[in-house]
């Protein structure tokens, strides 16, 4: 199965969207975010694009289309898709990193329904994805003469009325879930609709735990292996992370395809955040072992570096109207990267802070005084694992890079 032709089959919704982007990292990531409700097709370029849209009895239902592209850019696959009559009315929602009024402009004309500027919020993406089907669904139901118009008057009539306040606060609501449930577990999410906490992106000040987590050599490995390589390899590796994040209550504010930071102790305090941060890390490092053992095998040279610090932040949402999101800021968040960027794979580092707080309950080696960048004064760093009798019984100092 060649790239372009790659889908994953959704039991819920026989809708099929096609991803155009010849980015791999962010093709991986928009199917991660579509394929629990919809079949995905890829292309890597323009070309590729038109072909599964033109020379194909099974067209796509919707198009996510990039728009700079070598050769044949994202304007030209709209121009050649809305001038053949049986593909014209495929709705076009471009994704583009360009967000100049007249780019847009210009994607609108051209017959694009929808134009979103990266980086995207996936809620936002999601809500206009269904909205566009739901509107194309409508749209060939009227050609079909299915919709009965006039034994419905009266009932459309009321429905038209309120339906753009309707559509305005389940978006909203949608948009809401959404974001919320990008950043924290299951049960935290429940907790704040439930009213027992208060709105964790009113800005406030607590102290968390901060971990960081990153991919060694992912670059090397985007750039040597095959999309749907890569594809795989990233859906084994946030499956496996992001169940230990959800089972542990962690937080996620930041994540991207080869990283993430993890906060605990908001938007709903713990006792000893830092232990929760470190044990976290230490299953994540003991089921990474599983995986990179599975992948060396087939030859990606993989392996997991783990930062953890403890001290105060503020909290809350960040950016500006109509583009806000969830944000830590605070020097634990820095030392929590720059610990983080020292661990080789398969370690886990510590400020003196987390050490303190853990002491008891794991394995430590202090790694001596690092000078991190950002920080004036050096750091004192520990490597942490697993006590001898569970199952991670790995060196602290952990194995070379």
């Amino acid at each position: 199965m060649t790239l372009g032709e790659a889908f994953v089959p959704d039991s819920h919704a026989m809708a099929t969207i096609l991803i155009v982007d010849d980015t791999p990292t962010n093709l991986a990531l928009m199917v991660e975010l579509l394929r629990p409700h919809y079949r995905t097709r890829m292309a890597t370029s323009g070309d590729r694009a038109i072909a599964l849209t033109l020379d194909t009895n099974d067209p796509p239902d919707l198009i996510l289309l990039d728009i700079m592209m070598p050769v044949v850019n994202g304007y030209d696959v709209c121009r050649r898709i809305k001038a053949e009559p049986r593909t014209r009315d495929i709705p076009i929602i471009f994704l583009s990193a360009m967000g100049a009024v007249e780019d847009e402009t210009l994607g609108l004309e051209l017959g694009g329904v929808d134009y979103v500027t990266k980086p995207i919020r996936p809620g936002i993406v999601l809500a206009r994805v269904r909205t566009h089907l739901a509107m194309a669904r409508q749209a060939r139901d009227r050609e079909r003469g299915i919709t009965r118009l006039e034994q419905q008057a009266g009932e459309l009539s009321e429905l038209n009325r309120t339906l753009e306040q309707r559509i305005a606060d389940g978006v909203a609501q949608l948009e809401r879930l959404s974001r919320l449930k990008r950043y924290f577990s299951p049960s935290v999410v429940d907790l704040m609709l439930s009213g027992g906490t208060e709105d964790p992106l009113k800005s406030h000040r607590r102290e968390v735990a901060a971990a960081f987590v990153d991919l060694r050599g992912f670059t090397a490995f985007t750039e040597t292996s095959d999309p749907e390589d890569v594809m795989q390899v990233m859906h084994q590796y946030h499956d496996a992370m992001g169940a230990l994040v959800m089972s542990h209550g962690g937080t996620l504010e930041h994540f991207a395809g080869d990283g993430m930071m993890v906060y605990f102790n908001d938007p709903v305090e713990i006792d000893n955040p830092a232990l929760v941060a470190v044990t976290m890390a230490i299953g994540m490092q003991a089921r990474f072992a599983g995986l990179e053992q599975d992948w060396h095998r087939r030859g990606y040279s993989l392996s997991l570096g783990i930062g953890v610090a403890l001290g105060f932040a503020t909290i809350g949402a960040i950016g500006f109207e109509g583009r806000r999101d969830y944000g830590v800021i605070g020097n634990v968040t820095n030392l929590a990267a720059r610990l983080c960027g020292e661990a080789r794979g398969g370690q886990i580092l510590v400020s003196q802070r987390v050490h303190g707080c853990v002491t008891d309950h794991v394995c430590s080696a202090p790694v001596g005084n690092m000078q991190l960048k950002g920080f004036a004064n050096p750091v004192a760093v520990y490597a942490v694992s697993a006590l001898p009798d569970a199952a991670d019984t790995r060196d602290p100092t952990g194995p070379s890079r």
